[in-house]
């Protein structure tokens, strides 16, 4: 089995996502449009990919002693005779309530069920996280297109602080509101603990890996960055390496996911003492 080698963070870092390493490159927002009229356009968009695509299922279902473990999205040929499967026959779905107001829409305030669709191409042997915890993680972001937005390099993982990804558009928290890359993550589990390698690096062996793909309203929405116009859905394939769990933002010694009062998954609508400082921040609130 190929494990891969990384170079150890000697402390963690909290990474807010970026998909360009352009500085130079343009944020351009134009007004929202309704939630539920994109859906239905961007739920069109992700029926026809997952009916015309396919990824590297035999590969994953019978490994060779160097299969790579690296999720490959392909476009099932014109005509084809051989059966292949389509990610339609693979794909599982969780639903993630948005709320309107996180893109300020004009109107009637909305919530509209998204569904997440993802692929567990191997499910990885080691712990469990949830979007109030931290992934070490490499990962590959990309249009319905095939263009790719943003990667990390194969040797450079890295941390990512999960609820940050949550944060909506109109939040005053430090953030970037891609929150289906959140919810995506939890899905998967780390490897095995790293094996020291003497030099410097370590090796991670049985990390989850997989893919999901969601709806602009999960990700920038009505946002346009970099080569990503507005109202894109997406798509990422992960490789989870390692997750610090357990994680207490605020050090109030209560979890922060316990923080999350209403039991929703969503950590920016808890705010018990209505202070403007959500509950998994807010030492004061236990």
């Amino acid at each position: 089995m190929i494990m891969n080698r990384f170079v150890v963070l000697l402390a963690f870092v909290s990474v807010i996502w970026s998909c360009s390493d352009d500085d130079d490159a343009s944020v351009a927002i134009e007004p929202a449009r309704p939630l539920s009229e994109v859906l239905v356009e961007d739920e069109a968009e992700i029926q026809e990919y997952l009916s015309t695509h396919y990824y590297n299922y035999e590969e994953f279902d019978n490994p060779s002693d160097d299969f790579d473990y690296k999720i490959d999205l392909m476009e099932i040929p014109e005509g084809d005779t051989t059966n292949i499967k389509s990610l339609s026959e693979f794909v599982e779905t969780i639903e993630v309530d948005v709320p309107s107001r996180h893109f300020f829409i004009e109107g009637e305030d909305e919530t509209v069920a998204h569904k997440l669709y993802y692929v567990i191409a191997r499910e990885g042997k080691g712990e469990t996280l949830t979007v109030a915890d931290s992934a070490f993680a490499r990962y590959e972001g990309q249009l319905l297109s095939g263009d790719i937005f943003d990667n990390s390099r194969e040797n450079s993982p890295q941390w990512f602080n999960l609820p940050t990804l949550q944060t909506p558009a109109t939040s005053t928290f430090s953030g970037t509101p891609a929150r289906g890359f959140a919810e995506g993550m939890k899905l998967f589990k780390g490897g095995l603990p790293p094996v020291d390698n003497s030099d410097g690096t370590y090796d991670v062996e049985d990390y989850g890996v997989g893919f999901v793909i969601f709806p602009s309203g999960l990700g920038y929405y009505n946002s346009t960055q970099s080569i990503i116009e507005a109202y894109s859905p997406m798509i990422f394939k992960m490789y989870l390496l390692a997750v610090e769990n357990e994680t207490d933002h605020d050090g109030d010694g209560k979890l922060s996911i316990d923080e999350d009062t209403n039991g929703d998954g969503y950590l920016y609508n808890d705010d018990a003492d209505e202070d403007g400082l959500v509950d998994y921040l807010d030492s004061d609130t236990n």
